[in-house]
């Protein structure tokens, strides 16, 4: 799964990199901690143009009442995004880029404690997560939303959890977008083992409060 992740690219970076125009009420960055139901930068295509554009991470189906009205929603999961009934309609038609600069998973010690670990790019080259995304509406209330597509590990990261998110190569957005026809599928597994590299960080990162850029600095030993 993800769970938190880091994003550090300025606004104008993230456009130039995805070739978007940017929308006005982005999020602000750097942000180290970002967390389920944040405002999240995102990649869309549409009408032949992409868009970096804020969505609040956490999918809400159309059938939802209130945006707490069942679980919170902020993975797909690879395997059944494409027939679970609240992602198939997104899956086909809404899927997005979730521009990141590295992840947190976590393990556990010998006492049962929390143990994070910061994943990113082995070349240090910001991440792109699939995601899909919706519209949710109920009354005058409108909340545009998405989810991360996580599959199953690859043999790397297993060493930290079973789960990770789709990472898409830059080859490939253009497909994920819907700009290149269909086959987007294919493109839902994980990656080469050595493009993902990770170390343990501070457990101050465990509380959704905590800010700053020593978030993911490396360490040996929090205590």
């Amino acid at each position: 799964m993800c769970g938190r992740y880091a994003i550090t690219l300025p606004d104008e970076a993230m456009a130039q990199l995805f070739s978007a125009v940017p929308a006005n009420d982005l999020p602000p960055t750097p942000n180290f901690n970002v967390c389920p139901t944040n405002q999240v930068a995102t990649v869309t295509s549409e009408d032949g143009q992409r868009r970096l554009r804020p969505m609040r991470w956490g999918f809400l189906p159309h059938w939802y009442k209130t945006p707490s009205d069942g679980p919170l929603l902020i993975n797909a999961r690879a395997e059944t995004v494409a027939d679970k009934p609240a992602f198939r309609a997104a899956c086909r038609e809404r899927r997005c880029l979730i521009p990141a600069t590295g992840f947190y998973e976590w393990t556990k010690d010998t006492s049962g404690n929390r143990m994070p670990w910061y994943i990113h790019a082995s070349d240090g080259a910001p991440l792109a997560f699939a995601g899909i995304w919706q519209n949710w509406e109920v009354g005058d209330q409108m909340l545009t939303t998405c989810a991360i597509v996580t599959t199953g590990a690859n043999a790397k990261m297993k060493a930290i959890h079973h789960r990770m998110p789709v990472i898409l190569e830059p080859a490939d957005h253009a497909l994920w977008l819907g700009e290149e026809g269909r086959g987007a599928a294919r493109l839902m597994q994980a990656g080469a083992d050595e493009r993902l590299t990770f170390f343990r960080v501070s457990r101050d990162v465990n509380s959704n409060r905590a800010t700053g850029p020593e978030l993911i600095e490396p360490i040996e030993d929090d205590g």
